[in-house]
């Protein structure tokens, strides 16, 4: 088991990591919106270093399963691909093997059960919302920054849904985001970078909406184990950095 982190959190409080953040501070956080003008709705999303473009579009019916068991509303799925450029050394497209590997599939599986805790299906109406995320650059939480930027995407494509008057009724529930968080030399830390997620004794993404409430939590420990007491710990500084991210996603889409 890992040391207890109590007094270690607050011994780092004025130390900085590697690329100058405290221990419990977000990297720097950017959208540049409607970065796709062809998509209904459409951001790149900056978490440091990490770069994610989301677009949405939309198709005016939905999949066929949902027909045959005559489930109403709409339907909400999603896709996510990093481009060979995107790490250090060259990614192979998943086209190029074949099939979609297993890490991709189970981000994009993610991705779209976030997003369906945003949205009242029913409400959508007999429509399908693609989301595609596609990593343009990668330094670790990748996932957690695609669910971040999908659901400012997703905003935009509800808006412009219903400017063009394909919705009568509001289907947003609650604001989602996500966030990394892990313990790295024994210390609890936010929304880890490449460097500090390879070298994490404990790795977690945390999804949360604006309520409070999870939507998902991810964690595993890595060659080690962790109390009761640290798990509370990182969830406590996750929903702080949940909460802060709330902010930014509503900031950029005002």
């Amino acid at each position: 088991m890992i040391n207890d982190l109590s007094g270690q959190a607050k011994a780092t409080t004025g130390q900085t990591r590697a690329d100058g953040r405290q221990w419990n501070q977000l990297r720097p956080v950017r959208f540049q919106n409607h970065i796709a003008p062809y998509a209904t709705g459409s951001t790149l999303v900056e978490c440091g270093n990490t770069r994610v473009i989301c677009g949405v579009t939309v198709e005016e019916t939905v999949p066929r399963w949902m027909k045959e068991q005559g489930v109403v509303g709409g339907w909400i799925t999603a896709e996510y691909s990093m481009l060979p450029y995107s790490t250090l050394q060259r990614k192979q497209r998943d086209i190029s093997k074949g099939k979609l590997d297993g890490r991709s599939q189970e981000i994009q599986r993610l991705i779209g059960r976030a997003m369906r805790a945003a949205i009242d299906l029913e409400k959508l109406g007999s429509r399908t919302i693609w989301v595609d995320c596609d990593v343009l650059q990668a330094d670790g939480g990748t996932r957690t920054a695609a669910i971040t930027g999908a659901y400012v995407a997703l905003i935009l494509a509800i808006r412009k849904l219903t400017t063009d008057g394909k919705l009568s009724v509001n289907p947003l529930l609650s604001p989602v985001a996500a966030v990394s968080i892990g313990i790295v030399g024994g210390v609890p830390l936010l929304d880890l970078c490449y460097t500090e997620d390879v070298a994490a004794a404990v790795d977690m993404n945390l999804v949360m909406n604006a309520k409070g409430e999870f939507i998902e939590l991810q964690g595993t420990g890595e060659e080690a184990t962790f109390s009761e007491d640290q798990l509370a710990q990182l969830l406590s500084v996750g929903k702080q950095g949940i909460k802060e991210l709330g902010t930014i996603q509503q900031a950029a889409l005002a």
